[in-house]
């Protein structure tokens, strides 16, 4: 027979397999759904380009105790910019803040409404404060996050620009220009496409410009790669660039299979841990009832 503390336990896990599965379930459901361009497009360029974002206002900073200048400010950009996320870090650090101020309140709150469950607006306290203090870490320790979605996004760039590369070595022998070689590879773009398409528009304003905005915008060694690649085609069309560029579709094949070779290796390690948990759970059940009798032994002879 199972123990007051081993059905809390059952109760929890299945309860968080639930969250889980429906959290999976949800956004899978929304991931299927068609997609509809906005009708009204907001112009966002004149606070995502570096030199413009957007910053908060110096009465802010202050209350929040957030210091302009320090240097770990310039690494947690290249994070940002990494990702993807078109903010200025310190417009994130303030956001971040009252995000951690908000958990603590909410977690002070989730305390209190064990004894008074107005405080939790009579929602169970144990979610709200393990959702606070889940919120809460996550925010403490943004960098692992941040590095995490930066290797996702890094591995999905790699594989688009290889892509890329690929294509433009295919327009190689055309007559066309390079804009019309980069504009007929569009379509295979999809993680970097906003980028590449600002890459496009800004092209006869400035070529060599556009090329280092992208270098910016993506912010990958791969992005960069490429970036100084094209720089190079641009200004002279000729088939030593061209074998460059084949040169770099080697060297991101390479880095294609590492990657492969990493993903494989860590699923192979998942598998087994998740092998591993319903042997151990069977042994346990196998065993309990001998547990069992040596404790009503040991019991009997004391």
């Amino acid at each position: 027979m199972l123990t007051w503390a081993e059905l809390t336990w059952a109760s929890w896990a299945a309860h968080a397999m639930i969250g889980v599965t429906g959290f999976l379930a949800i956004y899978y459901a929304l991931q299927s759904l068609p997609y509809r361009k906005r009708r009204f497009r907001f112009r966002l360029a004149k606070w995502t380009s570096p030199g413009k974002r957007m910053t908060p206002p110096m009465v802010l900073m202050s209350l929040l105790l957030i210091s302009p200048g320090a240097d770990a400010r310039e690494e947690k950009q290249q994070l940002l910019d990494g990702i993807g996320f078109p903010l200025h870090v310190l417009l994130y650090e303030a956001v971040r803040r009252i995000g951690i101020a908000a958990a603590a309140v909410a977690a002070g709150a989730a305390y209190m409404g064990f004894r008074q469950p107005a405080f939790t607006l009579y929602l169970p306290p144990a979610y709200v404060l393990a959702g606070a203090v889940s919120f809460g870490l996550l925010l403490l320790f943004d960098k692992f996050t941040f590095a995490a979605l930066n290797k996702q996004r890094s591995d999905r760039i790699i594989k688009e620009i290889y892509v890329l590369s690929h294509q433009l070595l295919y327009y190689g022998g055309s007559q066309m220009n390079l804009h019309s070689k980069l504009t007929r590879c569009l379509p295979h773009v999809r993680t970097i496409r906003s980028e590449f398409h600002l890459l496009l528009n800004e092209w006869y304003y400035d070529a060599e410009e556009a090329i280092q905005s992208f270098k910016r915008r993506v912010g990958t060694d791969e992005a960069f790669s490429f970036g100084d690649t094209l720089s190079a085609i641009r200004q002279n069309e000729s088939e030593a660039y061209y074998r460059l560029l084949k040169q770099r579709i080697q060297d991101y094949k390479d880095k294609l299979d590492l990657l492969k070779e990493s993903r494989k290796e860590t699923i192979s390690y998942a598998l087994f841990v998740m092998a591993g948990i319903p042997i151990l759970n069977t042994f346990r059940l196998f065993i309990y009832p001998w547990v069992q009798e040596g404790q009503q032994m040991f019991q009997t002879l004391n």
